[in-house]
């Protein structure tokens, strides 16, 4: 049975998603009058061109450093085989329908909902607000990767080792590691928190200045010429990953880390928060909702296959996280079994007199404890057989051991930047030839950043230009003014305390409106346009009908996986405070710093209660709206005091 019109706009609807084109019987349905393809509307050169843009947007930063982290901290296989099947159910079929939405109208998201209905555009509008707001504090992390590529040119490496002043280390970074003091004190020079603001960080506005000039001069002309810089942004990163997995395999550790990482852990499938993080990770690798989908691929002719570009695209985007999940591991197992290493020789030849002391000539109980290895030659002692040794007899000897734990030093720093301005950047200070290395790196991560930022851009010009004339005859300067705006807006993130405004951005501000986005958007066209009638119009369009499980994967599984999501994602911020990670100069015990936990509340003067936590808790605000610093002691005594 065939739809009948869209209740939301009774006789406005449009006869079909195709306009006069679209399937039998439809011209009977009032149509409005929307063009189905601006008359001045470009188009890409070849197919290759618009292949290389759809996957350098869908392929960014997540890929090399979220995606290995999810992977090693849900199950390593287990949660690869959970993200394969729920991209084939949820992220294919919605990646598929924005692929056809955008492609069958010509026009961007603005264009695509209201082509549908008028009341519906409000979900194009969102699109654009959304893509801004990630590319304001994404462009932020772009500038990062050229501040470490300009540093990369130099041998040693800055962050190679402690800076020294009057031949004295200094105490912050002996405290924690010369990559992270780099990090947070020479490249960020972060404040303790998020409330002290601090100047802004000359080194980094200059980034920000560079990225945003690059990403304006490839959107300048549209994508006439952001198509060109596809070539070699698209690319180059698949070079790079390749080089580096071919090194990363020849690194002694990389199997240790590559067999730590793939260990199927089938017990997590019982876990929701495992099953969100998939699922959260699927829907932004394919870039769900943020239009830009829909930007792309209404720039190519109606006939052309979006069914194959979907598994294609979707295809390449996971193989590229399996390979720069095989690259972070082998290259952060060489990283953790050299830092394990030099755990253990110092250990054994600190210890070597108490060992002689105890292994005396003769039998004796303290057989029991004799190592099979020669601790007099530490070096030469393997991690398996020391672990071995000391899991069995080592820690109740009468000797100063420690368990060195290949697997607690791998999930150091394994984390979205700390992977990679930390953990990554430690490993290529090991490598021969670091510089070329680390040059290698970053110039990856800027061409990984540039391709999403073309893509996110698009996605805000696109569909405004398509929606007002007056901004369609003044693209270059739509283009111009976004960026400009974009870095005056950048400018919080410069700040010393910048870094802790990207984390609060990156967690708590898109994820949720884009869930909804997409959630609208599936809900438009399976259950108000009609999955039948979407069908219809895409068999008009293709030429032969894809199959009917498109409908059901639409209607159910796709629309109650979305909304599963955003009910999961609502219950932890419910539950789940919002935090950030920050870091304290004159407090440093760990690459994490002091962790803060923002509390709602009650209580005292003010509207809330604001705490900072470092573990045990050592930091308070009171009632009266001041903050002062609490040692674990007055925190002690305070609880006794409460008690008696």
């Amino acid at each position: 049975m065939e739809k009948q019109p869209l209740p939301l706009e009774g006789a406005e609807v449009a006869a079909s998603l195709l306009g006069a084109n679209g399937a039998a019987g439809s011209s009977e349905l009032p149509v409005t009058s929307y063009p189905s393809e601006p008359p001045a509307r470009d188009g890409w050169n070849s197919k290759v061109e618009y292949f290389l843009a759809q996957v350098g947007f869908s392929v960014g930063l997540g890929n090399v450093w979220r995606f290995p982290y999810l992977c090693h901290q849900n199950g390593g296989g287990a949660f690869l085989l959970l993200y394969v099947l729920l991209m084939l159910l949820v992220g294919i079929p919605l990646f598929f329908l924005e692929l056809a939405a955008g492609q069958s109208i010509r026009q961007g998201s603005i264009g695509v909902w209201k082509h549908i209905s008028p009341k519906l555009c409000g979900i194009g509008y969102s699109s654009c607000v959304v893509c801004f707001y990630v590319a304001v504090y994404y462009n932020v992390i772009i500038s990062w990767s050229l501040f470490y590529l300009g540093n990369s040119f130099q041998s040693p490496l800055p962050w190679e080792q402690c800076p020294e002043q009057g031949n004295i280390t200094v105490a912050e970074c002996a405290a924690s590691a010369p990559t992270t003091f780099f990090w947070y004190r020479t490249a960020l020079d972060v404040t303790d928190s998020i409330e002290e603001t601090g100047q802004l960080n000359l080194s980094l506005t200059c980034c920000l200045l560079a990225a945003w000039t690059v990403v304006c001069l490839g959107m300048f002309k549209g994508i006439k010429t952001s198509a060109k810089v596809m070539y070699f942004s698209s690319i180059f990163p698949y070079v790079v990953l390749l080089c580096f997995l071919v090194r990363g395999l020849l690194l002694d550790g990389a199997r240790e880390g590559i067999v730590h990482m793939f260990y199927p852990k089938l017990e997590i499938w019982g876990s929701v928060q495992v099953w969100r993080q998939a699922a959260t990770q699927v829907f932004f690798a394919l870039g769900l909702g943020f239009g830009s989908v829909i930007a792309y691929s209404s720039y190519n002719p109606r006939s052309n296959n979006c069914h194959r570009d979907a598994f294609t695209v979707s295809f390449i985007n996971f193989l590229t996280s399996l390979l720069a999940t095989l690259v972070v591991f082998s290259v952060l197992g060489f990283r953790a079994k050299n830092t394990v290493m030099t755990c253990v020789a110092p250990l054994l030849r600190s210890n070597v007199e108490l060992f002689s002391q105890q292994y005396g000539p003769g039998p004796g109980p303290q057989e029991r404890w004799v190592p099979s290895f020669n601790v007099s030659e530490p070096g030469s002692v393997g991690l398996a057989e020391y672990r071995s040794w000391f899991h069995a007899h080592g820690a109740r000897g009468p000797w100063n051991l420690t368990d060195c734990d290949l697997e607690k030093e791998m999930q150091k720093g394994a984390q979205g930047t700390g992977l990679a301005f930390i953990a990554f950047t430690e490993a290529m200070s090991l490598l021969p030839g670091s510089p070329f290395w680390s040059a290698l790196f970053f110039l990856m991560l800027l061409n990984l950043g540039l391709s999403t930022m073309f893509g996110t851009m698009e996605g805000i010009l696109a569909p405004l230009a398509d929606s007002f004339k007056v901004l369609a005859r003044n693209k270059t300067k739509l283009t111009v003014g976004g960026s400009v705006l974009g870095f005056l807006i950048g400018l919080l993130f410069t700040q010393r305390c910048g870094n802790y405004f990207v984390s609060m951005f990156d967690d708590y501000t898109a994820t949720l409106p884009l869930i909804m986005v997409v959630v609208c958007e599936t809900f438009s066209v399976s259950w108000l346009y009609g999955a039948d009638r979407f069908l219809d119009d895409i068999e008009g369009m293709l030429g032969w009908r894809p199959s009917v499980v498109y409908k059901y994967l639409w209607k159910y599984v796709g629309l109650l996986a979305m909304l599963g999501l955003l009910g999961a994602s609502l219950i932890r911020m419910v539950l789940q405070r919002p935090t950030y990670l920050a870091w304290s100069q004159e407090k440093v015990r760990s690459p994490l710093g002091w962790r803060s936990d923002v509390l709602s509340g009650g209580g005292g003067g003010g509207g809330g209660d604001l705490r900072w936590r470092w573990w045990s808790g050592v930091l308070s605000g009171g009632g009266g709206g001041g903050l002062r610093w609490r040692s674990d002691v007055e925190v002690e005594e305070e609880e006794l005091e409460e008690e008696v």
